[in-house]
């Protein structure tokens, strides 16, 4: 409908520095004359657009022009305020719980009924162990990045080794429910990915930097080629006691489920550390029937966890005198 197009199209606008008449006519899929109709519609409207002409030419609202409650729904605005109050306890930043106030305001009489008036989701992006440690490094790391001061950590890899690091912080990122730092480190000379939760020790530095260009964090996408380890086709058996587990841990597509309650999960899987610690830890509520070779290798790990118990009970019976 024309009504939504010409609202889009301010919006657009509201956002945007400066667009050309080809841009939105390819983003609205209309012609260019259209969105010269749509223009000269939205003026008439008093929408205060101006046109610039040339190579770098197109429309723009004059400044200082803003969007009016009336065009957003209270059910848009309700919104808005979940999402914001969402990002408030990942944050814990007064600023926004500042912004929510604001947000309420535009609701007027509409928001006055609670939560329960809102729209049936919330936010919380916080994992369930997020306690006070986790916030104070988030905010120590937020206001480093913030003020360009550098932080060192003691920091455990991925294959777990230990180093020390400097770091220039660039970002916060939260993916997955786990929190993440974009940071230049000085060890690598380069730009990394730390993960929160493996930063053994963090301190400020108090030692100002000047930020550097960070690479966008789509380009951190995971690419299959970084792992050239070869994935095996491996078929599990789960017992009906550790259903619940299965379906919480696994993609529904690889669960095919019996009417005994077990459920048997296939798939291609990289047989590693985190493969066998997490068949490990199920003991006897798994089996494995496919591949042999992994079988047999969860079998040696589960001999030599039954071996260090069994060197450990010997050498305290001796220590008791007993034979």
């Amino acid at each position: 409908m024309k009504i939504d197009r010409l609202l889009a199209m301010t919006i657009l606008l509201l956002n945007r520095r400066r667009i050309s008449a080809a841009e939105l006519a390819e983003r609205f899929e209309v012609s260019t004359k259209t969105v010269y109709r749509d223009i000269e519609t939205l003026c008439r409207a008093g929408i205060p657009i101006v046109s610039h002409q040339g190579m770098n030419g197109g429309f723009e609202l004059m400044e200082r022009y803003t969007i009016g409650r009336q065009m957003l729904s209270p059910g848009e605005i309700e919104a808005l305020r979940t999402a914001v109050k969402g990002a408030a306890t990942a944050m814990g930043d007064r600023t926004f719980d500042e912004l929510t106030e604001k947000v309420q305001a535009l609701l007027g009489g509409n928001g006055t009924g609670g939560e329960a008036a809102g729209p049936g989701v919330v936010f919380d992006f916080n994992p369930w162990n997020c306690g006070p440690s986790m916030r104070h490094r988030i905010e120590l790391l937020r206001s480093a990045a913030k003020e360009s001061l550098r932080v060192e950590v003691r920091y455990l890899n991925m294959n777990g080794g230990e180093s020390r690091r400097t770091l220039e912080p660039a970002m916060l990122l939260l993916k997955g429910g786990t929190w993440y730092l974009q940071a230049y480190c000085l060890l690598r000379g380069e730009f990394r990915i730390f993960r929160l939760t493996r930063m053994l020790e963090l301190r400020e530095t108090g030692e100002p930097f000047l930020p550097k260009p960070a690479p966008p964090i789509e380009s951190y996408d995971w690419k299959d080629d970084w792992d050239r380890r070869t994935p095996l086709d491996v078929s599990l058996h789960f017992r009906p006691a550790v259903r619940l587990r299965v379906i919480d841990q696994f993609e529904p597509s690889r669960l095919t489920e019996s009417a005994d309650g077990s459920v048997r999960v296939g798939g291609l899987f990289v047989a590693d550390e985190w493969f066998y610690g997490m068949l490990l830890s199920y003991g006897d509520q798994v089996r494995v029937e496919s591949p042999r070779e992994v079988a047999e290798e969860l079998l040696r790990r589960a001999r030599q966890i039954v071996e260090a118990y069994a060197e450990r009970a010997q050498a305290s019976a001796g220590a008791a005198g007993f034979e």
